[in-house]
């Protein structure tokens, strides 16, 4: 079967569960509500050949109703299907963990909590993956500020120069060709 027939199968299965269905340049959305999302994901899984999780990531929709969108890409480990699942999600629900159904799902779930904010039913170890336990903020949302808020631990996040900003191991931008771009064609004194 191809993802687009999966996609046919999907619809005739969970019938109204299923929002939309897109197909654009031979990739394959499917927007599900959220109570459904662990169940499209399973069937994917079980029973449509859809063995591994290739990225989990999350859209801040800023001002609409509901807030977050969590996008799903799975595909086939022979890499001849691939289906992107989405579902909104408001700012107070909990999305089901996918990690009964693709262990890979751990750390890619951990990151969209610690960057967005959004939570997962189930997971069996949510905390924090890349900012520090206690952070009370989610930087990759909409209304987080470009220059940071004040922390606790002023050394960990700096706004200054960074130490190897101009160093032989940084590339140039805006050079007129890739040449001038390589760092090393540049004379370091």
């Amino acid at each position: 079967m191809s993802s687009a027939a999966d996609m046919t199968r999907l619809c005739e299965l969970f019938g109204g569960m299923i929002v939309e269905t897109v197909e654009f340049r031979g990739e394959h959305t499917l927007r599900v509500q959220l109570g459904a999302l662990h169940d499209v994901l399973a069937k994917c899984r079980n029973d449509l050949a859809y063995d591994m999780i290739l990225d989990i990531s999350s859209v801040d929709h800023l001002g609409e109703d509901p807030r977050f969108e969590i996008v799903y890409e799975i595909a086939s480990v022979d890499d001849s299907k691939r289906l992107r699942v989405k579902a909104k999600v408001a700012a107070d629900e909990m999305v089901p963990s996918a990690t009964d159904l693709w262990a890979g799902a751990d750390w890619h779930e951990r990151e969209v909590w610690d960057m967005m904010g959004i939570a997962f039913a189930n997971h069996p170890n949510l905390k924090r993956i890349l900012m520090w336990e206690g952070y009370p903020f989610f930087p990759l949302r909409k209304d987080f500020p470009l220059a940071g808020r004040p922390s606790a631990m002023p050394d960990v996040a700096f706004t200054g120069v960074a130490p190897l900003e101009g160093g032989p191991f940084v590339t140039f931008a805006g050079g007129t060709n890739t040449v001038v771009r390589e760092p090393r064609a540049r004379v370091v004194e």
